[in-house]
This record gives structure tokens, sequence and C-alpha cells, in this order.
């Protein structure tokens, strides 16, 4: 038998970046139903981290969301601890089953995302305006419902599948 370390480097490397499954959560409660947790007002607490875990930016969202049976829009109006504000307008589409797209003027195609139980894995990419230059960004987004109605949300950011940093967030639905 030979060895052959390139082979075993490449089963390494395809199995690190494969991640976790969302269906892993399938039995994880509170069940998380976009639907009727971004249906209304949503405020959220987050900061963005660079790839040292340095906190480089601080921010408050306030999401006005709302559904038309499929059919959803969440408004986000974010203010970041330097002042700046920005807007973003998800448009979303329940798919079928526990699948969604979305998209927003600041992602490029299509956002797709799949909840199980609790969870919610959102894949896209966003076009950010970092000084006077924009790149393309991928995020890996998740979303885990907590009780009393506390969603936590950490996104990881890649560009040419380096880690660049993260985004934690928590949101909480203002009548709960």
């Amino acid at each position: 038998m030979s060895f052959k370390p390139m082979a075993l480097l490449t089963v390494a490397v395809l199995t690190g970046c494969a991640g976790v499954d969302v269906n892993h959560y399938e039995d994880e409660r509170p069940l998380l139903r976009l639907e009727e947790y971004f249906n209304g007002t949503v405020d959220g607490w987050g900061m963005f981290q660079n790839r040292d875990g340095r906190v480089v930016k601080r921010f408050k969202v306030v999401v006005d969301a709302s559904w038309e049976g499929d059919r959803g829009v969440l408004d986000e109006h974010f203010t970041y601890s330097d002042g700046t504000k920005q807007q973003r307008i998800w448009r979303l589409t329940k798919t079928g089953g526990n699948d969604y797209t979305g998209t927003a003027d600041d992602v490029i195609g299509r956002a797709s995302g799949r909840v199980s139980g609790n969870a919610l894995q959102w894949i896209y990419t966003l076009s950010l305006p970092v000084g006077e230059k924009v790149y393309q960004v991928r995020f890996d987004d998740w979303m885990y419902l907590q009780e009393d109605g506390v969603l936590l949300n950490r996104s990881v950011m890649r560009k040419f599948g380096f880690r660049l940093g993260e985004v934690l967030l928590f949101f909480k639905r203002r009548d709960q």
C-alpha cells in the first residue's frame, strides 16, 4: 500500500470546507419560522470582527418585516458606531418546504437558504464598500432561534475562499 500525501491533503481540505448541514438541527426547538419571526418590527445589535478578532464596527439594525403568502420583505435600517447609516431591503420567497431565496440591491445574484428546526443557513454574495473600493464578499450566514424570541446570527465572510472576518448579531422581536 502506497501513501499518497497529496490525496490525503485534498481529502482533508475538502472535508474541512464541507461545514455543518443545516438538517443537523431538525430536532432543535423552538422551531424557526421565518414568516412568523420576521413579521413586524425586529431590533438587532451586532458587530463586525476582522480576521484577527478585533471589533472593527458595531451597529444597531431595525427590521420592518412583512409577508404576503410566500413572499416577504425585510426593510433593514442600520446605524453604525461611526454614525453612518445604511438601508437594505430584502425580498424573500419561500420556494417550497423549508427553502428560501432572496434578493437585495447590494446582493449579487440570489441568496439561498434553508430552515431546519431552530436554524437557518443563508448563503449570498454581497457588494461591500470599503473606503473607495467595492468588494464582492461571500457570506455564510447562520441564525439560531433561542427561547424568549432571541435569534442569534453569525456570518462568516470570505473572499477567494479566505476568511475575512465575521458578523455577530442578535435579534429580538418588539412584541415579545
